[in-house]
């Protein structure tokens, strides 16, 4: 990915904070424990009556799979029976490579490192990066390397541990986080209905939970919590296909790159990439003419003949995939 210019944008970080202290850990824990218990909110916008497209498990990958998909019984988050399909994964992708994430020097080029979102933008975390933090963010005690050059980062799991936990361990602050997939041993189960069930005039606020599933078993989270993480004087990039690891959950994503698997479409629409935890499926955010689709609702959804109700990614820079859920969700966990 090519460079951004860096501007100078004033951020207020106190060692102490109060407020957004959560960090990539807890952040992970209270989306798996929130996830099945969203408030539902009023909507100006609902979901127009149109066809409704079953999920179709004949798209997944199966090498990200650790056992046949399967059809169980299942409570959605409307509090109906329903059918879902269970998809158990590694979060390993089977298409890219993970990472790099953090730099080792500041003399570091981006091929070196991974991705940061701020303002709206990305950003390369090449050494240079890390060297201008302090300036970048206005505060002079964003200091993560030494004089030598060399840039602190996590090498261990305990150490990616301490620096991820809600109150970063002293000796961790001003380090580059750095968890390794190796470090997440569990695997994930989803449940997701067959059939989308829509919501008429409410949308399912699911903020604190796991929006999908890519197609190679990757889950597409919520928005990383930047303020959260530079609060802590750590940094936790993404790498260059938009994912880290954290340890309640392992490899996921937060932003939509193009790196993993896509199904065209026929008729020039965005390719597919996933499906949501309500059934709808999720696009690209661009067609093949680097178009961007119309009138999307508040959740990033839109219906069209083709392929009914369904959601587009945002921007990968806004840090944020889809705003929100349309239908009743299925649900999500660690197991």
């Amino acid at each position: 990915m090519s460079s951004v210019v860096h501007k100078s944008r004033k951020l207020s970080l106190q060692p102490n904070m109060k407020m957004k202290k959560l960090t990539l850990a807890i952040l992970g824990i209270l989306g798996l424990l929130l996830f099945q218990n969203c408030d539902n909110m009023e909507d100006s916008d609902p979901i127009s009556q149109g066809k409704i497209i079953d999920v179709d498990p004949s798209f997944f990958i199966t090498t990200g799979l650790t056992a046949p998909i399967t059809t169980v019984p299942c409570t959605l988050s409307n509090g109906k029976s329903s059918t879902c399909y269970k998809i158990v994964t590694n979060s390993i992708p089977d298409e890219h490579q993970l990472g790099p994430w953090c730099p080792a020097t500041i003399t570091d080029g981006k091929e070196k490192g991974g991705l940061w979102f701020e303002g709206g933008k990305i950003y390369d975390v090449d050494g240079a990066f890390v060297k201008n933090m302090g300036t970048f963010y206005s505060n002079s005690k964003l200091l993560m390397y030494k004089e030598d050059g060399t840039i602190n980062v996590t090498k261990s799991q305990a150490a990616c541990q301490a620096a991820a936990r809600p109150n970063v361990d002293p000796q961790y602050q001003n380090f580059c986080v750095e968890c390794q997939p190796s470090y997440f041993t569990g695997t994930l189960s989803f449940l997701i209905p067959v059939t989308p069930v829509q919501i008429s005039g409410t949308t399912t606020d699911n903020r604190m939970g796991v929006r999908g599933v890519a197609f190679n078993g990757v889950h597409f989270d919520p928005p990383a919590p930047t303020d959260a993480i530079l609060g802590s004087f750590t940094l936790a990039p993404m790498d260059d296909c938009g994912g880290h690891v954290n340890l309640a959950s392992g490899y996921h994503y937060h932003a939509a790159t193009g790196c993993s698997k896509e199904i065209a479409q026929t008729d020039g629409h965005a390719p597919m990439i996933g499906y949501a935890m309500d059934g709808f499926g999720i696009f690209a955010r661009l067609d093949p003419t680097g178009a961007e689709p119309l009138n999307l609702d508040t959740c990033r959804g839109h219906s069209d003949e083709v392929r009914g109700y369904h959601y587009h990614v945002a921007p990968p820079g806004d840090n944020n995939l889809i705003n929100c859920l349309k239908g009743a969700q299925g649900s999500f966990s660690v197991i």
